[in-house]
């Protein structure tokens, strides 16, 4: 059950303090608000590579956007009874293995790998998010809403690669790559998270054709959207 604090809508449910959800919340809002962290590193590290000055300051913006989203989580998570930055730090190298097995070779690399790799994470928690209190899971799916990015990398990855064969080959394969690693974080995160894993499978209850598996069906979403954004690029997934 959650409460209701003055105010109407969404916005108002809070999970009790102590309670089995509260403590699932604060998992999942500090894995959102530690990937948008991530995202604003990246994304300033991008903005110092970028080819072009037009690149530099709309990778800079995102970073800054990025900040944005990610202190809007920890306010939800201050919000509900609980310490922000202990939520965070759980999950402080949550990429670091991903990251030292996906090196970029490439600024087309790099752009891809924001795109499919750490898209998969994002995808995952709006997932997760189902399972959540409506307050939380309201604040999860507008900050992970933010489209913005992924439309650059469409466009400069869909331009480079309809006039390079052998780039567009080489992409296809980097994405394949991706995708694999990414899973495979999301795989140790259910190991290691069980709050994870119950989000997932309470998500899953409120859908009438869900089958008993709920990870079976996590996975099976995942890769699904993963071949959709190759296909946007016109890449084999």
């Amino acid at each position: 059950m959650t409460t209701t604090h003055a105010g109407t809508g969404a916005e108002a449910t809070i999970p009790p303090v102590g309670s089995l959800e509260h403590a699932d919340a604060v998992e999942l809002l500090g894995l959102v608000a530690q990937l948008e962290h991530v995202a604003f590193a990246r994304l300033a590290a991008d903005s110092a590579l970028a080819p072009t000055i037009e690149q530099r300051l709309e990778l800079s913006r995102f970073a800054a956007a990025a900040v944005a989203r990610r202190d809007r989580v920890l306010a939800r998570i201050t919000e509900i009874g609980a310490d922000p930055v202990a939520a965070v730090r759980a999950y402080d190298a949550v990429l670091d293995d991903f990251d030292a097995r996906t090196p970029p070779g490439s600024w087309w690399e790099r752009l891809l790998k924001a795109y499919v790799g750490y898209g998969v994470a994002d995808d995952f928690c709006r997932l997760a998010a189902e399972g959540l209190d409506a307050g939380s899971r309201a604040v999860v799916l507008e900050v992970l809403d933010d489209a913005s990015h992924a439309e650059l990398a469409v466009a400069e990855l869909d331009a480079a690669g309809s006039a390079d064969g052998v780039l567009t080959a080489r992409l296809a394969l980097w994405g394949r790559r991706l995708v694999g690693e990414a899973l495979g974080v999301v795989q140790r995160l259910l190991v290691q998270r069980p709050a994870l894993v119950r989000l997932v499978a309470l998500g899953s209850t409120s859908q009438p054709d869900a089958p008993p598996n709920a990870p079976t069906k996590l996975f099976g979403e995942l890769t699904a959207q993963h071949t959709r954004r190759m296909a946007r690029l016109g890449l084999t997934a």
